[in-house]
């Protein structure tokens, strides 16, 4: 098994708000398109990488409790950081570092939904 994980879905309540949000939180350009009917924001992907969506689906609710997933920020912790809250989200736990893996943090999307961030240790 090359990766555990292999799709993602963020859910969204303001679909337009959620993808704008993690457009700024990630300094990306994420597509916007409908797959099954249903709206998708697409986050940067290459072939071999695990990525995900922000969706808008009526029986898919954002939560601050449940399931939790990590974004690669590389080398960007700090910036991604600063973007949290001019994007309309909230940190709730400031990078913090989880030597030798790295760093982490934990934010709340402009949704609800509790998403961690991660930096890998540099190279």
């Amino acid at each position: 098994m090359q990766h555990t994980i292999t799709w993602f879905e963020i859910p969204a309540v303001d679909f337009d708000r959620a993808v704008a949000f993690y457009s700024t939180m990630l300094d990306v350009e994420i597509n916007k398109s409908a797959f099954g009917g249903e709206p998708h924001g697409f986050l940067p992907s290459a072939p071999g990488v695990v990525s995900g969506a922000v969706v808008l689906r009526n029986n898919f609710k954002p939560a601050s409790d449940g399931a939790l997933i990590y974004l690669n920020v590389a080398e960007h912790m700090t910036a991604t950081i600063q973007r949290v809250e001019q994007a309309g989200g909230t940190v709730l736990t400031p990078e913090t570092s989880i030597d030798p893996q790295g760093s982490f943090a934990l934010i709340l999307d402009s949704e609800g939904n509790r998403i961690g961030l991660h930096s890998p240790p540099a190279r």
